[in-house]
């Protein structure tokens, strides 16, 4: 092929600054005189683009990548196409390279771009190829802007202020006249480099995110005088208009049900001038004392309290064109989807009044399908176990999410909980294989990967590498890839090499910051408040214990990976490593009744150091439960938050001691009374109501009240042994990679328990 020849991506010809987020549409008719029987596209763009078929939105993508790997979405169109004049339609949202400017998590390259290659087949067989090329009309919407929703701290720029603009009113439909439209460069070969992104394309990896039109529940309140909530129910519930009279304010606010990830629509006839403005938002918050306070430190109570509460946030805004009619209505939709469980609109109209003709959403995120079900003799889980679902679900889109409100970014120790969550409630890794990879590509030239990823700019916090390990362990577990392990481990190796290269005189591992967040690392193990943004205060004297024992926990999982790829000799000299370090912990940082310390010979401990030396054998036997029991009852240590509720559950099962997590489950028990319907990250800062490593209830009712996990590498053999803990019985279907297995249990007064399992047939069952 001929360097000059088209490559399927163009450009607009119009000019725009290159510095700040941007909005393009493309546009292109095409004639079809025969039905249609395929008609297969391959799209992408640099930085998302969303594709319309005669007015109807098809698909969104593409799929995060970044400077090595950039994705195309394939798709069949056939069914939106007819006999006669068809229209595609392309939105391209194009960020700018500087990541401060845009959004953290979406790249951008020196080529913006729509990509588009594709055949439609009639019915005789006829082929028509359908290709991005100077065909195709542009336009460069300067009308909407995007900005950041806090000055503090604001990851996504993804809200809108946005105007209707005439010049694109029907832009989707085939009766639109772009003659004033710009036209199209078409790039050739030569201009696209294929070895970097985004000219070399690889396939989507994971299915589409579904879109599910849905309503909103109920109107809260009308924080306005003279607002007629009864019309209002009548908008969100039959989509009967509300009439808005002019120069007049109204504002409103709505409640989804629960918390939910979503696309929001609108529609307007007649208002011009009108401002129409809707804040997204988790919850209501209450007032400080002093009137001013930090996202990180909202004061919460109530989810729902409307009362003494409100709403707070950055709205979207449009400002109504007034051109739309209720036959053809002036419709605006932000472009990323929104996170909320309550919206407030507020309208305020100039001369003319307004005609609020629809406000909905289409439900969003990762198809995931829950198979697993549990019931037990605790009435109280039933709630946690939704409520922890929810959570898990909207944290899932294109990649796993720490929060989809503030951030939308795939940490590694906050992905690491929800895919062994995501293994347990639906068997499926097909979004964990893009995590793992994903942290493959971010790392960096001294072993270490970034903290999250994808992620534009750098975010380092070293103990995450070791999460990644573990994610390829768990992997190699429960679905047995030795291909995938025999890849990633070479890169494990760089990993524990960066920790070793970083041993103190003493063996163990020095300390990575001075404290805080930076020099030059972010040290972070857990929201305490004791601990200053998350780092245990013994920082400030030099070894963190935790770190050593964390480093030893990435030792062990990647002398498995090594076994597993029969690689021996490596698995020996992790172990070797890991012996050293554990002297060293029990030389160096043992203090008061066996505690471990949080830094060699300082006198502070928190359940992290404790919970850590036991799950890595550093303290075994009767010290083991001695030091856990401690780690239970002593509230003057540091505790553990819902982030690492994981690992402190790991532990108390570890030295027999699961009877004990019937007060453990408290936290969650307190969402439920603050009438949550998502698990808050931590009940410290409490910043983000929807945190998915809070979802803890989806590993510990199947796997071990239940008890079902993999007892070999890809669950060549499952063991069932359930821990009845402080439970009577309990029942459920876990679904594993080799199917669903079916338990019930009951425990009799003298402590037996009386279990029932029906595997399928070819799983071997082991019961110890």
């Amino acid at each position: 092929m001929s360097v000059n020849e088209k490559s399927n991506w163009i450009w607009s010809t119009s000019p725009y600054d290159r510095d700040r987020a941007t909005f393009f549409y493309f546009r292109k008719e095409l004639r079809i005189e025969r039905d249609v029987q395929s008609a297969i596209l391959k799209v992408s763009a640099d930085s998302r683009y969303r594709l319309y078929v005669n007015g109807v939105s098809i698909i969104q993508g593409p799929c995060k990548g970044d400077d090595q790997v950039w994705f195309y979405d394939e798709v069949d169109i056939s069914t939106a196409l007819h006999a006669g004049v068809n229209v595609l339609a392309v939105v391209v949202l194009r960020y700018p390279r500087h990541h401060g400017r845009g959004n953290h998590s979406v790249w951008s390259t020196d080529m913006p771009g729509l990509y588009l290659s594709g055949r439609i087949v009639m019915e005789n067989e006829a082929e028509l190829p359908l290709e991005a090329d100077e065909t195709w009309t542009s336009f460069y919407e300067a009308g909407i802007t995007l900005g950041k929703a806090n000055s503090e701290f604001d990851p996504l720029s993804i809200i809108e202020a946005a105007e209707g603009n005439i010049l694109t009113h029907g832009w989707k439909q085939a009766d639109f006249d772009d003659r004033h439209w710009s036209g199209t460069i078409a790039y050739r070969n030569n201009q696209v480099q294929k070895a970097i992104s985004p000219g070399g394309l690889s396939p989507r990896p994971i299915p589409f995110l579904y879109e599910k039109p849905s309503r909103f529940h109920h109107v809260v309140c009308a924080r306005t005088a003279d607002t007629d909530t009864n019309e209002w129910e009548k908008l969100i519930c039959e989509e009967r208009e509300v009439i808005v009279p002019p120069y007049s304010k109204t504002v409103i606010e709505l409640s989804a049900g629960y918390e939910v990830t979503g696309f929001l629509e609108t529609a307007f006839a007649g208002g011009a001038g009108a401002k129409v403005s809707i804040l997204s938002s988790e919850s209501y918050i209450y007032p400080s004392v002093d009137g001013t306070h930090s996202i990180f430190s909202p004061i919460k109570g109530d989810r729902t309290d409307f009362i003494d509460g409100y709403l707070e946030g950055t709205p979207d805004t449009y400002r109504v064109g007034g051109f739309g009619s209720m036959e053809h209505p002036e419709t605006y939709e932000p472009f990323w989807f929104r996170t909320f469980r309550f919206i407030q609109v507020t309208v305020e109209t100039d001369a003319e009044p307004l005609r609020f003709a629809r406000l909905s959403y289409r439900e969003t995120g990762y198809p995931l399908v829950v198979q697993t079900k549990v019931e037990t003799s605790d009435e109280s889980l039933r709630d946690i176990w939704e409520i922890s679902e929810r959570t898990l679900r909207l944290c899932m889109h294109e990649t796993y999410e720490d929060c989809p409100y503030y951030e939308q970014l795939q940490y590694a120790m906050d992905a690491r909980s929800q895919i062994l969550f995501t293994y347990n409630v639906a068997a499926d890794d097909r979004l964990a294989r893009q995590c793992i990879d994903d942290f493959f590509r971010s790392q960096r030239y001294d072993g270490l990967t970034n903290s999250c990823y994808p992620s534009i700019g750098p975010n380092v916090i070293p103990g995450f590498a070791i999460y990644y390990i573990l994610m390829i362990h768990d992997h190699m577990m429960y679905f047995g890839d030795q291909k995938l392990v025999g890849k990633y481990l070479p890169s494990v190796e760089r990993v524990l090499q960066f920790f070793d290269n970083r041993m103190d005189d003493s063996g163990l591992t020095a300390r990575t910051s001075e404290g805080g967040m930076g020099n030059p690392y972010w040290s972070f193990v857990d929201w305490v408040a004791e601990w200053n943004v998350g780092v245990p205060n013994a920082i400030s004297k030099g070894t963190v214990t935790f770190d050593s024992l964390l480093y030893r926990m990435g030792l062990l999982a990647a002398a498995d990976l090594s076994r597993y790829v029969d690689r021996p000799d490596l698995a020996a000299n992790f172990l070797r490593r890991a012996e050293e370090i554990k002297h060293a912990v029990l030389a160096c940082c043992v203090g008061r009744d066996g505690l471990i310390q949080d830094g060699p010979g300082v006198e502070e401990y928190s359940q992290h150091a404790q919970v850590f030396a036991v799950l890595t054998d550093v303290v075994t036997g009767s010290n083991a439960v001695k030091v856990m029991e401690l780690a239970l009852e002593d509230r003057t240590m540091a505790q553990c938050s819902v982030a690492m509720a994981y690992y402190l559950f790991r532990a108390v099962e570890k030295v027999g001691l699961y009877h004990r997590t019937d007060s453990l489950w408290n936290p969650w028990r307190r969402m439920i009374a603050n009438k949550l319907t998502t698990c808050v990250e931590d009940e410290v800062t409490q910043r983000s109501d929807c945190h998915a490593w809070g979802a803890l209830i989806l590993h510990e009712l199947p796997a071990v009240i239940l008890g079902v996990q993999p007892a070999e590498p890809g669950y060549r053999s499952a063991r069932v042994s359930p821990n009845p803990g402080y439970l009577s019985w309990a029942k459920g279907e876990v679904v594993t990679p080799q199917g669903i297995i079916k338990i019930s249990w009951k425990q009799a007064d003298d402590g037996s328990i009386d279990l029932m399992v029906r595997a399928p047939e070819g799983i071997k069952v082991v019961n110890n």
